[in-house]
């Protein structure tokens, strides 16, 4: 869905990507070590912050590839980095918050769970030779509905089912993400299913 704002996001960031002369690949693990702060934050009781620690891993990971790509650093290796640092930092961020009581721990594996496997259905299809970047709830999604929980959350005292608003969120991702799951799936089956 975030994916509609892609040229408008290139158009912001390309001009900053340009002047940055840092390897793309210290990007993606600075990156990764923001999504760590966060988790810690989450995990802390710190709501603010780890809600602007995801906003600003967010930003250095669109940064990464667009100082890559504007910079002629492309690599597959770098891919490899990207993507792992990603899982790496959702499931952080998640057994953050678990951990500071935020959401029920089954709730929060499960969300776990359906975070990764989006992202697994996605590499398989596309080892496969099917692009797959299909779904309700990709990465960005479900960072920025964690985001909303985290700032409603500290902002104010709505409960809801006695639950917060970042309990929520995290329930929330785990239904669209499983969805995005099924999503995907289908897709490639149609796509295969000839072959």
């Amino acid at each position: 869905m975030l994916n509609r704002l892609r040229p408008q996001v290139k158009m912001f960031l390309d001009p900053i990507a340009k002047r940055i002369r840092v390897n793309p690949n210290i990007l993606t693990i600075i990156g990764l070590l923001v999504s760590f702060l966060s988790a810690y934050m989450f995990a802390t009781g710190n709501l603010l912050l780890g809600g602007l620690f995801i906003a600003l891993s967010g930003f250095v990971d669109m940064l990464d590839g667009a100082v890559a790509r504007n910079n002629y650093q492309t690599t597959k290796f770098g891919g490899v980095l990207d993507s792992t640092a990603d899982r790496f930092g959702d499931a952080f961020i998640i057994i953050g918050i678990i951990y500071g009581g935020y959401v029920n721990w089954i709730f929060g594996i499960l969300a776990l769970h359906a975070s990764l496997t989006v992202s697994y259905v996605r590499a398989r299809a596309e080892s496969e030779g099917i692009e797959c970047n299909v779904g309700i709830a990709e990465r960005a999604e479900r960072l920025v509905i964690i985001m909303i929980g985290a700032f409603l959350s500290y902002f104010t005292s709505v409960q809801l089912l006695n639950m917060n608003p970042l309990g929520i969120a995290i329930i929330l991702i785990m239904i669209l993400g499983y969805v995005t799951v099924f999503q995907r799936v289908y897709h490639s089956w149609k796509e295969l299913k000839g072959l």
